[in-house]
């Protein structure tokens, strides 16, 4: 892999299937968009689910992960999402990289071969090592959990 400032080297194997690489559509893009690499046209029903191929495999450098995210445009138009929320690649992975999407509205919604189904952003991972320890640091909110911190 050949790194530069801001910029890692994605291997990409077209498999068979494929009906177009990851592409960024704007300068300051932070996804690449994934598109359907399906022969046939898949209909989702109402809060069905499916595993869309997306025609390719990827390396991914060292230390980094892929994520696959939700177009936003498919998601408020259309109530098209993903059914994980946001799937993790890791960088050991070689299989082809799947999307799985769910139908949130309450219109079938039909997958074209090409469609632009979701994003891929690649991200440098940084490892924990755990501790145990007795107790934690207070802070001022503490346990405060959901909504807590005010109204809105």
């Amino acid at each position: 892999m050949i790194e530069t400032k801001n910029k890692v080297t994605l291997k990409i194997q077209k498999l068979e299937h494929c009906a177009g690489l990851p592409e960024y559509k704007t300068e300051g893009a932070a996804g690449m968009d994934l598109v359907a690499s399906n022969y046939e046209d898949i209909t989702l029903k109402p809060l069905e689910r499916f595993l869309v191929p997306t025609g390719i495999k990827i390396e991914l450098p060292k230390d980094h992960e892929a994520q696959i995210r939700p177009r936003s445009g498919l998601s408020i138009k259309s109530g098209i999402s993903l059914i994980n929320c946001v799937g993790t690649i890791d960088e050991d992975y070689r299989g082809e990289v799947k999307v799985g999407l769910v139908n949130l509205s309450c219109d079938e919604y039909t997958i074209k071969r090409g469609d632009r189904i979701a994003q891929m952003i690649i991200s440098q991972v940084t490892k924990a090592q755990i501790e145990v320890v007795k107790e934690l640091t207070e802070t001022k909110r503490d346990v405060g959990g959901f909504g807590s911190t005010g109204k809105s």
